[in-house]
């Protein structure tokens, strides 16, 4: 369903949902996934990962692996050059590369269970993984700190040593708060004396995975002349280039990062964790090709999973229901090297309310867990999670309709964020008015079976959009078709709608595109597919490029037709002038007397996106006696600008949603006392399902995005940020309980049901 507000209605490829270009290759089985790669002469690599979550190395013996028919190489850290301290932009985070070269090989000590203290490479990977485990590891084990309160408390164990933690401007020694910064304005103080309501509640949620199909994978051939090959399962080949070469002490420029299909991400898979160590085996193996592929349990425990964290938050409104002030720490959890999504969650925090005062403190708490990653609008979710309740409880205690109670205080144009910037058109006003008249708000819940009981919440989100650089080459084949090759990874269906962008321009049939991703020897620079940048910004670069062939063929045409440029018009792919007229399609045949193929290529490099808003409704279901829950109806309607491919759109709302659940209801990093992830596999780490869904409703509300000719905006991050309050919420009505640790599983429910 779409609801549009304010949009143009006479595209001719944009809004139409074509099948997508990668699909039959997808459904064949022909496409080449990361772990389809070959390459003569293969030898395989496999790691050795800490037993321990928290441990200085005290020795690590070699010797017994090296000795073993088949080994090629044994790799320590002791092998990786000195990285910097220099930062590289994963477009989702930042990377510092001594850091993370340490993350993905430990240096002198283990911050985490899973931690890779050596790898080996072998003709097979029966024989690397015999080898990896005759390899000996002395530790000295240290006591784990598995939370934020833990890692905070006074005298607790500082997990990176040498760590200067930057606490407002003050530079801090033996702590395991990374940073701590502060966004303020407006006399937060006062406001609340002033107010006539004030609620004041901490949440805490729990670290979570991605939950990617397919496992981190890396091939690697260092060459004889120093040149490295690399195909890595990534959402950014230009990263996966970047991080490798500073963390083996390389120029870029050596680096050739290929494309592969992608089984999933989710931002998970905007860091490396393989390639430079398959790169180095390599080089120690005489550059025999390596692959490395990890097995589930270590993408559990040695990935980057969305942080946990706890969140205190304040907010005063007075009778007449509008907010006077927010007060929020923001303290989540980085995992055993610094670099949570606390700054994004900052951002995130207050920007669906227009605020006259607000205070954002937030903190990256080092805990002995998994260096966390992206996961669709980092930060967010916890964040939406922590002032949605809040927001609820304000609704309940001052009688104010809840949606209404949004659309008073909502962010609209002119609004400033916490941080500061300030918006410029955004759909959240319109957003809420289409969740007030919709369906769903306005029917009953209707009466619960014996045993059980129902109950409906509501919740909104932000998330600033990911603008970025983004490059696309487009060519006019002699046969009228379009080759289009542009440097975003491929996730969910961006070949299509950048192309479809490129064709709406040119006016030729999305069908007549070829759309392809080059390595990065062939495509100029291009950011990570992450953030819900790449049809808003990727796009962008199609079209300019399709303009600037346009503007190349009508060069073309002045010649064959002895006109002046400034005579022929360009309108829905005919070129005319005077009398005379051609389709862009038959002139590609004519073009060899003028200067033969015509290619145009665009570069951008965005600063703004365009925010991007929700609003979902959840109606879910409470068995009182078990105290599972049953999702029975939800509906999500978001801002998307405009929908280039609306079947793609709706499947990005549909399964961020679904991921959200997750979040809310089940899924959970459950850690033991001595810092080990207990339910490392599907089997036991409890992901939705098609079974546990209803059909997920989707009302997509179109405000045309001032910063991009047709309006786009991402999609993909907002969907994942409601639920987790909307679900909490719905459990709260149907039980009579408050909720403010996620998720809300069946344990944590009976607790509440029988006061434990």
């Amino acid at each position: 369903m779409v609801a549009t507000f304010e949009t143009k209605t006479d595209y001719k490829v944009i809004g139409n949902s074509p099948i997508r270009h990668d699909g039959l290759d997808k459904v064949t089985g022909r496409a080449i996934y990361g772990g389809d790669v070959k390459a003569p002469g293969l030898i395989w690599g496999e790691v050795l990962r800490s037993p321990h979550a928290h441990a200085r190395i005290k020795r690590i013996d070699t010797s017994a692996a090296e000795a073993m028919d088949g080994v090629f190489a044994v790799l320590t850290h002791d092998d990786f050059p000195t990285a910097d301290e220099r930062e590289v932009s994963t477009g989702e985070d930042v990377v510092n590369l001594k850091r993370d070269q340490a993350n993905i090989m430990a240096d002198k000590k283990v911050h985490y269970k899973g931690h890779v203290v050596a790898a080996v490479a072998a003709v097979d990977r029966n024989t690397a993984q015999q080898a990896a485990n005759a390899i000996k590891v002395e530790y000295d084990v240290l006591t784990p700190v598995s939370n934020v309160d833990d890692a905070m408390a006074d005298g607790a164990p500082v997990i990176l040593e040498g760590l200067v933690g930057d606490h407002l401007g003050e530079e801090v020694e033996n702590t395991n708060v990374a940073k701590v910064f502060r966004h303020e304005f407006g006399d937060v103080e006062d406001a609340f004396a002033n107010s006539d309501i004030v609620i004041e509640r901490t949440v805490s949620m729990s670290m979570i995975h991605q939950g990617y199909i397919e496992p981190h994978n890396a091939t690697a051939i260092w060459a004889q002349d120093g040149n490295i090959t690399v195909w890595s399962s990534t959402q950014g080949s230009f990263g996966v280039r970047a991080q490798t070469a500073g963390m083996i002490g390389v120029p870029e420029s050596r680096v050739k990062v290929n494309y592969v299909e992608i089984g999933g991400g989710f931002g998970g898979k905007t860091k490396v964790y393989l390639a430079p160590v398959a790169a180095l085996l390599s080089r120690k193996s005489g550059g025999r090709p390596v692959k490395l592929v990890m097995d589930r349990s270590s993408v559990f425990e040695a990935t980057g999973p969305a942080p946990g964290g706890k969140i205190r938050m304040k907010i005063g409104a007075t009778n007449d229901g509008k907010i006077t002030a927010a007060d929020t720490d923001i303290m989540l959890e980085s995992g055993g090297y610094p670099g949570s999504a606390v700054g994004a969650a900052a951002i995130c925090v207050f920007a669906c309310y227009n605020l006259p005062s607000s205070k954002i403190t937030g903190y990256d708490v080092l805990v002995n867990k998994p260096k966390s990653a992206a996961y669709r609008a980092p930060g967010s979710p916890q964040a939406s999670f922590a002032i949605e309740t809040v927001i609820d409880e304000i609704c309940d205690a001052g009688g104010f309709d809840k949606i209404q109670f949004r659309l008073d205080n909502a962010a609209h144009e002119g609004t400033r964020r916490g941080d500061g910037v300030q918006f410029i058109r955004v759909g959240l006003e319109e957003c809420l008015q289409a969740a007030k008249d919709s369906g769903h708000w306005n029917s009953p819940l209707g009466d619960a079976p014996e045993g059980k009981a129902r109950g409906r919440g509501v919740a909104s989100a932000y998330w600033m959009n990911g603008g970025g650089k983004s490059t696309c080459d487009i060519m006019l084949q002699d046969d009228g078709t379009v080759m289009l090759n542009e440097g975003s990874a491929d996730i969910g269906g961006t070949r299509t709608s950048i192309a479809m962008q490129a064709a709406e321009v040119l006016g030729i049939p999305v069908e007549d595109f070829h759309p392809s991703i080059p390595d990065t020897d062939s495509i100029g620079f291009t950011g990570v597919t992450g953030g819900s940048r790449t049809t808003y910004t990727t796009g962008l670069a199609a079209y300019n490029a399709a303009h600037k062939l346009v503007d190349e063929l009508k060069n073309r045409l002045a010649d064959l037709w002895e006109t002046e440029v400034e005579n022929i018009d360009f309108n829905e792919g005919t070129f005319t002038a005077n009398r005379d007229s051609i389709g862009i399609q038959e002139l590609a045949s004519k073009l060899d007397p003028t200067g033969g193929p015509a290619t145009a290529t665009a570069s951008v490099n965005l600063a703004e996106a365009g925010n991007a808003y929700g609003v979902q409704i959840c109606d879910l279901e409470v068995d009182l006696a078990t105290g599972k829950t049953d999702v029975i109806r939800y509906t999500a309607i978001q801002d998307v600008g405009k929908a280039v491919h609306p079947q793609y759109a709706e499947g990005q709302i549909q399964g961020g949603v679904v991921q959200g659940l997750g979040w809310a209801l089940n899924e959970e990093y459950f850690i033991t006392d001595d810092g080990a992830m207990a339910n490392r596999s599907f089997l036991d780490y409890r992901m939705p399902t098609s079974l546990d869904m209803p059909m997920i409703d989707t009302i997509m509300v179109e405000i045309a995005n001032p910063l991009h000719p047709y309006g786009v905006r991402g999609v993909g991050e907002v969907p994942i940020c409601p639920p987790l309050s909307a679900a909490a919420q719905a459990v709260k009505e149907a039980t009579g309980k408050s909720y403010y640790e996620l998720p809300v599983k069946p344990g944590r429910i009976l607790e509440a049901l029988n006061g434990d």
